[in-house]
């Protein structure tokens, strides 16, 4: 069962779309920021906790309310579906990932993502060769998430099985928010209503950094002679992921995979390091694509998981089919001159999850700053 909930929010805001910012293609696909940065003043750390401070201080002030759209539709999949119909819907839908319901409880009790899809292939593919149709058709969604605990939880699935559902409040404030998913290390979180309506679910909507990050933008905008660190460089701010050749210090390494490599390794590194997305390059280190974690969804349509062995497929391969199943799409890039609100404003464009950091002679990939990576600058 696939529920479709439309929501009126009673709060609605009008909000500004940001400023354009001067762009160019570097190639087809490739958009890079070409606004040449005003001379930026020494950052010190006195200058990012000021910012920092100002950041918290607009999103405490506000609410979930003020970033969800007026009127919006929110698709809810039955747990009791059999997983091979519950990604087939996301698929068609488009969606990466879905709220479950658990009828017998009556409410929201988990999350089904695109991470639960490459899950389930590789325990798959772990017991048979080549993926047949009645597993996924006879097991539940809600029995998948069970066993997913004992596949993969290791000594902790009892601490793991007593874990709630990570949610907000429709009266909690963007900042908790904000925090709520990064430190969930989630991408959405479910947005619970205060007061049960006729509907009788306490789904509202949910909460995403896009949302939060396009929000503050337009805060920000507003005077932005009031923030002076906005006019400075990426390379002079701690955000982002970069290589080590750069000299520039990061808490995890730089991933880039290649067109030939397997895509099962593309696809552990993603999920051992907890990230969205990879790069992908050439032999010289030049950006060809990116390939996210959400692509894998392209292997639902007509079931092409059936037909292929996991291991076998190359990134090339499931870039390619997944340029057959949603077209070409642009690889969002930026320079290590780029400014904080050149950063900023197109990470707050819809569909963009993260800017590629490049030489911009080379192509070469020096780093990568995703949402996450803005707005765990930004709260500190």
């Amino acid at each position: 069962m696939l529920v479709t909930l439309v929501e009126n929010n009673t709060h609605p805001v009008v909000q500004r779309e940001p400023s354009s910012i001067g762009r160019m293609n570097l190639d087809e696909g490739t958009i890079l920021t070409t606004m040449p940065p005003e001379s930026p003043s020494r950052n010190s750390g006195m200058q990012i906790a000021v910012f920092r401070h100002r950041v918290s201080e607009i999103l405490l002030h506000n609410t979930i309310y003020d970033v969800v759209p007026v009127s919006s539709k929110i698709a809810i999949l039955d747990a009791r579906l059999p997983v091979k119909q519950a990604f087939n819907i996301m698929h068609d839908e488009g969606l990466a990932l879905v709220p479950l319901w658990d009828d017998g409880q009556g409410t929201i009790t988990g999350m089904l993502t695109a991470s639960d899809f490459v899950l389930i292939l590789r325990k798959l593919q772990m017991n048979i060769r080549v993926l047949g149709h009645e597993e996924l058709e006879m097991h539940s969604v809600s029995a998948w998430k069970e066993a997913k605990l004992q596949y993969y939880g290791g000594a902790d699935v009892a601490g793991m099985q007593r874990r709630p559902l990570v949610h907000v409040k429709d009266s909690d404030n963007l900042r908790d928010v904000a925090l709520t998913i990064i430190q969930n290390e989630i991408s959405s979180v479910p947005i619970f209503k205060s007061s049960t309506d006729i509907s009788g679910i306490p789904l509202l909507n949910l909460a995403t950094l896009p949302g939060i990050l396009k929000f503050l933008c337009s805060k920000l905008q507003e005077q932005p002679e009031g923030y002076p660190i906005l006019r400075n460089q990426i390379s002079s701010i701690p955000i982002g992921t970069w290589s080590q050749h750069t000299g520039r210090a990061s808490t995890r390494q730089l991933r880039t995979s290649r067109l030939s490599a397997p895509l099962i390794t593309c696809l552990d590194f993603l999920l051992e390091d907890r990230i969205s997305s990879i790069p992908i390059v050439d032999d010289n280190g030049s950006l060809l694509d990116v390939y996210s974690l959400s692509d894998i969804m392209a292997l639902a349509k007509n079931d092409v998981y059936t037909c292929i062995k996991l291991e076998q497929l190359t990134v090339e391969n499931a870039l390619e089919l997944q340029y057959q199943v949603n077209g070409r799409r642009p690889c969002h890039t930026c320079l290590s001159t780029s400014t904080l609100l050149e950063v900023l404003d197109q990470l707050s464009v819809p569909g963009v999850r993260r800017l590629v950091a490049i030489e911009p002679m080379t192509k070469s990939v020096q780093g990568i700053i995703s949402l996450r990576d803005a707005i765990t600058f930004l709260l500190g």
